[in-house]
């Protein structure tokens, strides 16, 4: 049976110039592991028994990012679903979207990780270094430029 994962992709509104376009002032929460390789996801863990997978994914962002659900808004429309082997088994990953209220909210990491950074889109994608987890992220990239 596969391992079943569900997280959250974060992402923030900077103010920008009244010229700039919309999705310009975006930026995206990667958190970095203090395990393996070091690796930058967004928060995510696995299914506690009893839990559903949206539980799941605010109860790993509050634990991984210090983030409650009261602080983000979750945005409609949009889940995405990865499928990747993970030491030889199959891995499910689902991810929901989820805007911050205010975008100079303090992240407070667990031990899980090392560091976060907020990122534009292109620097995301390089931090972020599977290319599943890259289509994803320029796929919300593109789901939020099409909502403008």
């Amino acid at each position: 049976m596969a391992v079943r994962a569900c997280g959250l992709i974060i992402y923030r509104r900077l103010q920008s110039p009244p010229s700039a376009k919309v999705t310009d002032g975006i930026e995206y929460l990667l958190l970095q592991t203090s395990y393996g390789t070091h690796h930058w996801t967004p928060p995510k863990g696995h299914v506690d028994p009893g839990e559903d997978d949206l539980q799941t994914a605010f109860r790993e962002t509050q634990e991984e990012a210090g983030l409650q659900a009261s602080q983000l808004t979750l945005i409609e429309g949009y889940k995405k679903e990865l499928h990747y082997p993970v030491r030889g088994k199959p891995k499910t990953v689902i991810y929901w979207l989820a805007e911050m209220k205010d975008c100079n909210t303090e992240i407070k990491l667990s031990e899980e990780h090392q560091a976060f950074q907020w990122l534009k889109l292109e620097d995301a994608c390089k931090l972020a270094e599977y290319e599943d987890m890259q289509a994803t992220l320029k796929e919300v990239h593109q789901f939020l430029c099409s909502k403008q």
